[in-house]
Order: C-alpha cells, then sequence, then structure tokens
C-alpha cells in the first residue's frame, strides 16, 4: 500500500525541520563561516550530480545585518538627532531663502531631507578628517545634498549666515556659495565633484585603487582610510555608476565604500516603478564580487520580523513594487494596514496591536541611525572586497504633504507657511511661528551641548570635512635641461615620429633622480602601439597582485612585465577608467600631498570625444598633468577610417578654461612644452593641465631655431624664412602638427611659381586664440588708451603678401586668429568625416596636402591681384586637383 498525498506532504516537512534543525546546530556549534562552507559543500555536490538549482543574484528584502549582529550605537542618540535638526533646517532655510529673494535661482531640498541620517552618521563617527594621524577620508558627497553640508559647516563655524544668504549667488558682494561641490570655485572647501552624475562613483573606484598604489609603490604608509561615495539609486543608470564594479572587487579594494540613497525616486518618477531598485542593484554589486549591506527597515520592524514565525512578513516585503512603496511612503497608516498587511490574515494579526498611527510611524532603515551605524561599522570592518550600503529611504523626508515621497519633490525649492511651521514642529526647532514663517538660519549659542558634541567628534575624527588642502613642496626640476637637451639638436638624419620622440621624453624622466618615481604613466591597452612596450621591463606594470603566471612572451626582452609595484597604470580597454586614474593622480598633490605627474597617452578621438565629462570633472578639480592624443589628426592614422581620425580634439579642448592644449610637429617643441608644463604645475603650482596632440608620421626632426621658445610656448614662431631671391610674391605659411611637413614642402613647390614663402609652426591655435581674445578684451574695456597686440598681430606684422593657414583639424581652429591678421587670409582644415584611406590619399581628400596648400596660396595672391589669375589657373592644372570636386565636408 503505498502512501497517500498527506503522507508525503507529512513526511517532506519532518524531513524539511531535520535539515533545518541541523543547520541550527552548526550555526550555534560552529558558527557562520562553517555553515557557509557546508552549504558552498552541498551545493557543489548538487551540481556534481546534475541538480539544476535555482541562480539566486539577490536575498530577502530584509537588512542584511540581523539585530543581533548590530553593533551598538556608541554616541548620543538625543544630542545626535538634535543636530541633525538644526542641519536640515538650515539647509531647507538656505534653499527657501534663495529662492523668495531671487525666484527661479534653484537649489535643491529633497535629496538631503533623504539622506541627512546617513551623513550625520558619518560625520559623527566614521569619516576621518585631514588632521588624523593617518589622514583624510575622501568623500564624494552626493551633489544634490550640497544644502546639508554647506549647513553642517555652518554650525562648525566654517561658513558664515553671509554665505548661507547667498546660496547660488557666487557673485554677490562678499561671495555665496557654489550650487553644488566644485573644487575650482571653493578650492579650499570641496575635494570632488560629484553633481554630474555618475561620475563620482567611478572616479571614487579609482581614487581607491590609486591610494592602493601609493601605498605598494612606497609614496604613501599605508593606512585604513576609506573612500566614500554617496550617490542616488536613480543615478546608477548611468553606464559610469556600474561600470567598473569588477574592477573594485579584483583590486580588493576594502578602502571603498558606496553608500546609495535609495529613496526609489528619480526626478520624474519612480527608478523603478514596477520592480525592486534595491534587489537589482544587489544583484549587479553580488555579481561584481562586492559585500552588499541591506538597510531597508528601522528598528520598529525588528519586533514584528522576530514575532513572524512564518515567513509571510518577508515574503509580503520582497511582493511589492517600489511604485507601490512610494505610495506607501504618502499614505496613512490605515492604507498601511490594509494594502500593506490586507493581503494575508496572518499579517493582520501580527500587528493588531499597532495603531494606525504607529503604523505610519515604522521607520525605514536610512533613516534610523543605529541601523546606519551598523551598515557602516561593518562596511569599515570588512576586509579584501569593497562595500556598497543600499539604505532604503523616503525623498523629501520631513518636508510635508507636498513634498515628502511625491514624483515632483526633486524640484521642489519652496515651502508654504503651513508646511515650514510643520517641519519646525517636527524637528523641534526652537523658533517661535512668528519667526519661522521668516525661515531664519538658527545656530545655538557655542557653548551649548550641540555645538560641543560636534566639535568635539570632528577633532576625534581628526578634523572637519569636506576640506581640501593643497600644500606640497614645490618641484625644483633642476635636471630637466640636461635631460632634454638632446631634443633639442634634431634626429640626425633620421626619421621619427612625435610619438617616438615623447616616449624617449618619458623614459628620460623615468630616470630622473628628483621626480621619477612621481611618474605615472597611464595608457587604455595601447602602449605597444605608440612604442611603449619598453617601459614594460623598466619600469613595470602595476598590480596590486604582482605577476601570478609565466608571461607568454617572457622569452623576449620586452615581455609583459606586471609588478606590485609597477609604475605604469595599464588599464585595459577603458578610456573613462583611465581618464578617472588621470583624475586621482592629477588631484594627490591635494588629496594625498603627494606630487604624481601623471602623463596619460591614448587615441585622440576616443579623449575629448569620448570622455569630454570627466576631462571637464579633472578641470573642476584643478587637477595637473599631461593628457597626450595619439595618432591624431584627420588624416594620420592609415586606414582606420571614420571613428578613429580625429579632427576636432582640439577644438573641444578649447572649451576647458584650464587645458592648455597643443599640437607640436617636432621633437625640440614637445620638449619645450613638456618642460614648461612641469615648471607650471609642479613648481609654480598653477591649477593647468596639458593636452598635447602627438602622430605617428616618420619624418626627420630638426633642430630648434635660435629664439623659437618664447613662440613655441605662445603658439606661434617662424621656423623659416624663404630665401627666394626676386620674388614676384610673397606668402607666410602657417603649418601645424601633421601639416607642418606639408607645409614645408609646399614652401619650396611655391618657389617654382615666384611666390617667396615664409614658414610658420604653429604649435597651439587654442593659445594664439586666447591671447587674442585678451587683448580685444583689454583694448574693449581701455578705449582712451593706446590698443595692445596679440601675439599674433605682432609675430606676422610687416610680413609680406598673404597668409595660407594649414592644419589636421576643422577649419574653425586656425579661423580663430583670422581677426588678428592683417593679410588675406584662408584656413584649411579637415571638416567632415574620415575615410579608410592612406595618408596621402586622405590630405587629398581634404585638401590640406602640399598640392592643395601651394593652389590656396596662388588663388589667394590671385584675387588679392598679387600674381595673374592664370598662374593660379595653370598651377590648378599642374598640380591636378579639381576645383569642382565634391566638399569633404558635406559627403
Amino acid at each position: 500500500m503505498t502512501n497517500g498525498p498527506q503522507d508525503v506532504q507529512d513526511t517532506t516537512a519532518i524531513e524539511t525541520q531535520e535539515w533545518i534543525d541541523s543547520l541550527e546546530w552548526v550555526i550555534q556549534h560552529g558558527g557562520h563561516e562553517r555553515v557557509a562552507q557546508l552549504l558552498d559543500a552541498l551545493e557543489s555536490y548538487a551540481r556534481h550530480k546534475g541538480v539544476p538549482l535555482p541562480f539566486a543574484a539577490h536575498t530577502p528584502y530584509i537588512n542584511t545585518i540581523a539585530p543581533g549582529q548590530q553593533a551598538p550605537f556608541p554616541g548620543s542618540r538625543e544630542i545626535e538627532r538634535r543636530i541633525k535638526s538644526l542641519v536640515r533646517w538650515n539647509a531647507m532655510a538656505m534653499v527657501v531663502r534663495a529662492n523668495k529673494n531671487s525666484d527661479g535661482i534653484g537649489g535643491h531640498i529633497s535629496t538631503f531631507a533623504s539622506s541627512a541620517t546617513l551623513y550625520e552618521v558619518g560625520f559623527n563617527h566614521f569619516f576621518r578628517g585631514p588632521d588624523h594621524p593617518d589622514g583624510g577620508d575622501l568623500v564624494f558627497f552626493q551633489g544634490h545634498a550640497s544644502p546639508g553640508i554647506y549647513s553642517r559647516a555652518f554650525l562648525e563655524g566654517r561658513l558664515t549666515q553671509h554665505h548661507l544668504e547667498n546660496f547660488r549667488r557666487e557673485l554677490a558682494d562678499g561671495g555665496g556659495l557654489s550650487s553644488y561641490p566644485h573644487p575650482w570655485l571653493m578650492p579650499n572647501f570641496w575635494q570632488v565633484p560629484t553633481v554630474s552624475m555618475g561620475l563620482g562613483p567611478i572616479m571614487a573606484i579609482y581614487q581607491a585603487r590609486f591610494w592602493r598604489y601609493l601605498e605598494n609603490r612606497g609614496l604613501k604608509k599605508t593606512t585604513q582610510n576609506k573612500v566614500w561615495a554617496f550617490l542616488g539609486d536613480g543615478e546608477t543608470d548611468e553606464p559610469e555608476t556600474l561600470g567598473a564594479l569588477t574592477l573594485a572587487s579584483r583590486e580588493k579594494l576594502d578602502n571603498l565604500v558606496f553608500v546609495i540613497n535609495c529613496n526609489l525616486q528619480r526626478l520624474d518618477g519612480p527608478v523603478r516603478g514596477n520592480g525592486s531598485i534595491i534587489q537589482e542593484l544587489e544583484g549587479a554589486f553580488r555579481g561584481a564580487g562586492w559585500n552588499v549591506i541591506k538597510v531597508i527597515w528601522g528598528s520598529e520592524w525588528d519586533d514584528l520580523l522576530a514575532r513572524d514565525k512564518s515567513g509571510l512578513l518577508a515574503q509580503r516585503m520582497g511582493e511589492i513594487v517600489d511604485g507601490e512603496y512610494q505610495r506607501l511612503s504618502v499614505s496613512d497608516g490605515a492604507y498601511m494596514r490594509s494594502h500593506f498587511f490586507g493581503k494575508y490574515p496572518e499579517l493582520l494579526e501580527l500587528v493588531k496591536h499597532l495603531s494606525d498611527d504607529q503604523l505610519k510611524k515604522l521607520r525605514l532603515g536610512g533613516h534610523d541611525p543605529e541601523k546606519v551605524y551598523a551598515a557602516y561599522k561593518a562596511a569599515t570592518e570588512t576586509k579584501g572586497v569593497p562595500t556598497v550600503v543600499l539604505a532604503r529611504t523616503i525623498k523629501g523626508y520631513g518636508l510635508g504633504e507636498s513634498g515628502e515621497g511625491k514624483n515632483p519633490t526633486h524640484q521642489q525649492k519652496k515651502l508654504n507657511e503651513e508646511e515650514v511651521l510643520s517641519f519646525r514642529t517636527r524637528f523641534n526647532i526652537p523658533l517661535s511661528d512668528d519667526d519661522v514663517v521668516k525661515t531664519p538660519f538658527y545656530k545655538p549659542a557655542e557653548e551649548s551641548a550641540e555645538l560641543a558634541y560636534l566639535r568635539q567628534r570632528r577633532e576625534h575624527l581628526g578634523g572637519y570635512l569636506p576640506q581640501r588642502r593643497a600644500e606640497t613642496d614645490a618641484l625644483s626640476l633642476e635636471g630637466l635641461d640636461e635631460a632634454f637637451a638632446e631634443f633639442l639638436n634634431g634626429s640626425d638624419g633620421r626619421a621619427i615620429s612625435t610619438t617616438m620622440a615623447f616616449v624617449r621624453m618619458l623614459t628620460k624622466m623615468l630616470r630622473d633622480k628628483e621626480f621619477g618615481k612621481l611618474v605615472v604613466p597611464i595608457v587604455p591597452d595601447e602602449a605597444r602601439t605608440f612604442g611603449m612596450e619598453a617601459l614594460f621591463r623598466q619600469v613595470g606594470i602595476y598590480s596590486s597582485t604582482g605577476q601570478l603566471y609565466d608571461p607568454i612572451d617572457s622569452d623576449q626582452l620586452l615581455y609583459y612585465k606586471e609588478a606590485k609595484d609597477g609604475q605604469i597604470l595599464e588599464e585595459g580597454i577603458t578610456e573613462a577608467g583611465s581618464m578617472s586614474s588621470f583624475i586621482a593622480a592629477g588631484t594627490a598633490y591635494a588629496t594625498h600631498g603627494v606630487n604624481t605627474i601623471p602623463f596619460y597617452i591614448y587615441y585622440s578621438m576616443f579623449g575629448f570625444q569620448r570622455v569630454g565629462d570627466l576631462i571637464w570633472a579633472a578641470a573642476d578639480m584643478r587637477a595637473r598633468g599631461f593628457l597626450l592624443g595619439g595618432t591624431a589628426g584627420r588624416t594620420t592614422l592609415n586606414g582606420e577610417g571614420l571613428q578613429h581620425q580625429d579632427g576636432h580634439s582640439h577644438l573641444i579642448a578649447s572649451s576647458v578654461p584650464n587645458c592648455i592644449a597643443y599640437d607640436p610637429a617636432f621633437a625640440y617643441e614637445i620638449a619645450i612644452i613638456v618642460k614648461d608644463g612641469l615648471r607650471r604645475m609642479y613648481r609654480d603650482k598653477e591649477a593647468v593641465f596639458y593636452y598635447l596632440t602627438l602622430m605617428n608620421g616618420n619624418y626627420e626632426m630638426p633642430a630648434m631655431p635660435t629664439g623659437a621658445e618664447e613662440g613655441i610656448l605662445k603658439g606661434l614662431y617662424k621656423f623659416r624664412a624663404s630665401t627666394l631671391k626676386k620674388a614676384k610674391a610673397h606668402a607666410q605659411l602657417l603649418g601645424s602638427g601633421a601639416i607642418l611637413p606639408g607645409v614645408i614642402d609646399a614652401a619650396a613647390m611655391l618657389e617654382k611659381y615666384g611666390v617667396a614663402a615664409d614658414i610658420w609652426s604653429v604649435t597651439s591655435y587654442n593659445e594664439l586664440q586666447r591671447d587674442c581674445q585678451a587683448v580685444d578684451r583689454w583694448n574693449m574695456l581701455h578705449p582712451g588708451e593706446p590698443p595692445k597686440a596679440s601675439w599674433v598681430s605682432s609675430s606676422l606684422n610687416g610680413a609680406p603678401g598673404v597668409v595660407v593657414a594649414a592644419s589636421d583639424y576643422v577649419k574653425l581652429l586656425p579661423s580663430g586668429i583670422d581677426h588678428h591678421v592683417a593679410q588675406p587670409m584662408i584656413a584649411l582644415g579637415t571638416d567632415g568625416f574620415g575615410r579608410s584611406e592612406s595618408r596621402e590619399a586622405l590630405r587629398d581628400f581634404f585638401e590640406v596636402d602640399a598640392r592643395h596648400i601651394v593652389a590656396a596660396t596662388l588663388s589667394l595672391l590671385a584675387r588679392e591681384k598679387q600674381i595673374d589669375v592664370k598662374v593660379a589657373q595653370a598651377a590648378f592644372k599642374d598640380l591636378g586637383i579639381n576645383p569642382d570636386k565634391p566638399n569633404p565636408a558635406k559627403v
């Protein structure tokens, strides 16, 4: 007789309970580590036997840290609550007052309102300041939360009421506060810009990795300091936010903590209305090898979860989508009883002892200091992996009926009188009703318990944050002249590329006794392309674990050598990651007091065009260093075609105010520019960085003409004067970068037509344009004084004939100086899309080769009636130029 269905169910239940009892015994006697070992062994055995096991990327929708595992809260909950309330009030008042005084000035209330507890627990217990014995932590504050950070600095005495009154009014008398974290605007306060969302997380990852780089190379002592990155759940949709997670786990960056403020809302509505962003993020981070700590429910839920023996409460928590959770957060207790607990009778029974008002007051984890503290403590004590804290909050927490949890909350900048009164009462701000409606700033007496506690906690942790210090010693750079002397004398008949010349310079700098160890070469998997493989053996490729394998090319001289103290950052195929390393190295002088000198070389097309936002962030952060766009120009890269051919990076570079951009053609120009950059950035401590374009075409490098150095740095100098006697006409040929050799050839060809052509090297149209603009501005503001002359106009003053300016970039670049050129001028450039072709064919296609330079010169001379038009027409035929060919800018 077979068992019936009920017998089978009973047997299964008994068997299941036996397994649970066995597991409980192991928990009690063997500990959590032993449980993990057993479960792992069982899973492996089952898979070996062919048992299909379900994949689980996430854990139940409950707190990761059980109540019994929570570290006890060490501070004064009451005083910290009062401090947090004051910070909340002043943050709210700052934005509301700004919009009363100047309607539409902007500002955001809701982000900080939801994250106040997340920050306050960090400020009071975790964030190390710069005076800590180990140095300070680096905190990436969420950009929209800036009012809260300013508000705390006001209580600390670092900002005045005048500063707060001028929030978002930086041009007001006495100065004001920038909208978001901007080190360029507040260089002693903010350390990193974060409001271009998505950039903070990737920069934080590479900052944490660079800390390890400095430690492993002996440039910084090993510490337990952390990089903290605060971001919003909606921000995780940016590709940069989650794009480098595996680097952090691969590098075992336990000095990195992400805190994601999961208020479930972005600007227009829910982040995942029909799903669960917390569960989704847990899966992404766990899959990438991170330690994930979920802080979803406040302490008031602990008793309910403990009393729920059936597991229905945890099940119900995981059933609800974020859109419904958002609705629950703005609904009353009766709605919560009906719609959250009411699905299962057992859950209604579970909360029958709670009133509707008590149900409404069940807090979320991100607003519970004890839960947040326990999560941070666990995060800071985790070894071997990075940690992410997923904290559930309500956007606009405390802002009342019109703001809390609603879709328009992100844009909220004003509160009505009733809402301000309610805010005052909810957070117990000691202001009368009459005072409250004026939304005054409030700061207790200096001897108050709140300010004493606040100061004591920050003193214990090493000083105030955010705080930026740039106190490194200047480098003397005494050996540069001798090291670079060889590049001033030419290549002695050898044909080399400017890339080869630069790599030779980099090699010499790496050997420099004073600063060689500070040089940080950065490449995105293109070192061999740029001829840098010799550096593998010389200084090694950085690897936090060294080299755990015998490289396949170990029998070769230039084998791939990884080392724990390696100097090269070989980042793989990631320009965003490489740029983040450049930022970390270029700001180490302020972050660590170490003058590291990054040289980041890459395909120029994949710099400003691909990661321009990160380059802008580098500028905001006052980064120092050198960006080197290799294989630059529209016509230099044989065969690669449209996607790889750069004719516009210099134009984009001109939009970055503190980027000094050069397009050098010769080795001596690079030597002069790099020396000047090192001097300006690392001796004189200027807040600039350099962009140099390098080419892969080989030609002989000439010796530097006498007296050319000033012109090289200013952007223009005469390379060679014509020696033609009894010329019929004259021309001034301006060439830059890859096109300068063609200009030299064109000058020789023009002599056949009786034209004497002087050759000018333009190392930087950007620097020339900035000088022209500065002169224009001065002359405009001083109408009663003799006008000043730009470097362009004074250099070309009196030069006979016409001017033809040719470059491998769009015509707008050289055209930017034409209003300072007295002579008739025409610009040649490479407007349009690239093609897969040879250099010669491309330069013919874009009309920038020597033939077209000659034709353009003769055509302009003819129009100016300096030669007979028939000479120009005949030259077109001689040169094989079709005047009716399609415009390359349009095909």
